[in-house]
């Protein structure tokens, strides 16, 4: 049987420790997102740290060319849900 290995960032490079792909990878969301799923505030206050972090590290990386899309990337994708379905969020 396989053992689990999390997906986790490289850093500086910020990419998947696992599967290679910018992290956080879908199965780092997933798990993100059943870590915090009774706090979404939590989890978007924590990936702004990390989003914070890897705005440094790439920055360092590769000079003032940081990765447009860094905010969907670490942020967008977390928000809640606003299709009129629950509030998961914790917020009312």
């Amino acid at each position: 049987m396989p053992r689990y290995r999390p997906h986790l960032a490289a850093r500086p490079s910020w990419r998947c420790r696992v599967c290679g792909a910018a992290w956080p990878c879908s199965p780092a969301r997933l798990t993100l997102l059943g870590e915090y799923r009774e706090n979404r505030t939590g989890l978007l206050i924590y990936l702004g740290a990390l989003l914070a972090e890897a705005m440094t590290d790439l920055t360092d990386l590769n000079g003032p060319t940081v990765p447009a899309n860094l905010h969907d990337r670490f942020l967008t994708w977390a928000r809640a849900r606003s299709d009129g379905g629950p509030d998961r969020s914790g917020q009312p």
